[in-house]
């Protein structure tokens, strides 16, 4: 006689329910960012807005006069002045730099890559971008010894050449000072559209190159309605941000020309540096830091709405 065991009855076991709070643990790793951007960011832009409806020298409490530095600021000859070589660096920090690298990007990604290999393209892309790596305060001294108007590099090799003639103070000379520091300005700046540029040329379709070689389209037809459209979210990355860069100026004008000469480089971020640490205007130089940050933050709306309009257009 067999007996059958049978197995014995399987408890149902039961899996703990896990209830995902997708908002709450996605505001946790918001935290630290939103302590620093309160603690470095909007904090001291409320104190500066603060300071700038003040008079004071540093020391000592400051003096309540509401509006009167913006109404200086407004009626200000050396602060307009300032503005005016702050467009000029614009041009030569954004609008400059990003034709001449969308030019070399379409150029190393579309020849110098088919032609020699992307190894060369990439030592090139190095090379040019390597000014964007070096700290400037070691690259501004030596520009400054390369123009200098004695013995500097440039004069020198003018003179050794047979151009003698065309020999200046390149830093000194209010006539061409800015249009110098413009060309330094191109050389440091341009490294960064090269590398974004030729990033966004990488998800480009080369279907469409090819398809556009296949007809029988010049180089520089295909740059121009391939390239330019394909990458234009890039190109709107480049501008604004170099914009940015150009509006917030600081160190390279201190260190090549500290504003000279006359004022004639001088832009409104060394312009509130010194009203705050030369002239201990505290508050004038508050009013001046809260103008360029509305400017630069209407800029950026500005370049984000065209961006998202495009976007949409082309959808």
């Amino acid at each position: 006689m067999t007996q059958t065991l049978s197995a014995p009855p399987r408890t149902a076991t039961r899996k703990p329910i896990v209830r995902r709070r997708d908002g709450i643990s996605y505001a946790v790793y918001l935290v630290p960012s939103g302590v620093l951007f309160v603690g470095i960011i909007l904090v001291p832009f409320l104190m500066n807005i603060g300071f700038s409806l003040t008079t004071w020298d540093g020391i000592g409490k400051p003096r309540w006069i509401g509006l009167q530095n913006y109404t200086k600021l407004f009626s200000d000859g050396d602060f307009w002045a300032s503005f005016e070589h702050n467009i000029a660096l614009v041009i030569a920090m954004a609008i400059i730099p990003a034709a001449i690298g969308l030019v070399l990007a379409a150029a190393l990604f579309d020849v110098i890559g088919k032609r020699f290999g992307p190894r060369t393209a990439s030592i090139l892309r190095a090379c040019i971008y390597l000014p964007q790596v070096l700290p400037f305060a070691v690259a501004g001294i030596v520009w400054a010894w390369m123009l200098a108007p004695d013995n500097g590099a440039l004069n020198e090799t003018l003179k050794k050449i047979g151009l003698g003639s065309l020999r200046e103070d390149w830093l000194g000379d209010p006539k061409i000072a800015l249009y110098t520091v413009m060309g330094v300005m191109i050389w440091v700046q341009i490294g960064f559209p090269l590398i974004v540029f030729m990033a966004g040329l990488q998800r480009v379709d080369p279907s469409l190159y090819e398809a556009a070689e296949i007809d029988g389209a010049s180089w520089w037809r295909r740059f121009w309605y391939i390239t330019i459209p394909q990458i234009r979210p890039e190109l709107y990355v480049v501008l604004l941000i170099c914009t940015v860069a150009a509006i917030k100026t600081f160190d390279k004008i201190y260190i090549l020309t500290k504003g000279g000469p006359g004022g004639a480089t001088r832009v409104p971020a060394y312009l509130s540096w010194q009203n705050f640490f030369e002239k201990t205007q505290v508050g004038y130089g508050a009013a001046i830091a809260t103008v360029l940050t509305l400017i630069t933050v209407v800029l950026t709306v500005v370049f984000l709405r065209r961006q998202d309009r495009l976007e949409r257009a082309d959808a």
